[in-house]
């Protein structure tokens, strides 16, 4: 029979892995991580949802949009986790925790019109370039330049989102 105090101390001990950045370069930039990854998986969630409703005559483009959108934006979640784990720190556990810490709205609305949801899904993408490039400055004044090289190719990806979600909500 195991030893319970035994079990318990491991259920305890740290998760901290080693790396050359200071104790509150690490709790800061994994606390950044942190919300940014939950405002990654709460921009996830929204547009998948506007993904499944939207309807109208250009359902087929923004449909498929919205499906390609969705799919970089999830690609992302398993980069940061691993990031902020790679530095030592812990990740988001639930989706408590995730509503704890998200910035981006979400939106349960019954009907949503299709402009409303790409200029919606536009705004919340601006706001996490913006998320993005407050939590580079950090990186970059903790020369963490794994975490700025990441966060710079993320902040493309959105840009290029915004753009996309733009064009196509555009009046002919």
């Amino acid at each position: 029979m195991p030893d319970t105090a035994t079990a318990k101390s491991r259920r305890k001990a740290p998760l901290t892995t080693p790396t050359s950045l200071g104790d509150n370069a690490r709790r800061d930039i994994t606390g950044a991580l942190n919300a940014l990854l939950a405002d990654v998986f709460a921009l996830y969630l929204k547009t998948k949802n506007f993904h499944w409703h939207v309807s109208g005559p250009h359902f087929r483009d923004y449909h498929l949009l919205l499906d390609e959108q969705s799919e970089q934006i999830f690609e992302m979640t398993d980069e940061l986790a691993e990031r902020a784990r790679k530095l030592g720190g812990t990740t988001l556990r639930s989706i408590g925790h995730i509503a704890r810490l998200q910035r981006i709205e979400d939106n349960d609305a019954d009907f949503v019109s299709p402009q409303d949801m790409l200029g919606e899904l536009r705004e919340d993408n601006e706001a996490l370039i913006a998320s993005m490039r407050s939590a580079h400055d950090l990186c970059s004044e903790e020369n963490d330049v794994a975490t700025t090289s990441l966060l710079e190719t993320f902040i493309d990806e959105a840009e290029r989102r915004a753009w996309f979600l733009f064009e196509a909500s555009r009046k002919a």
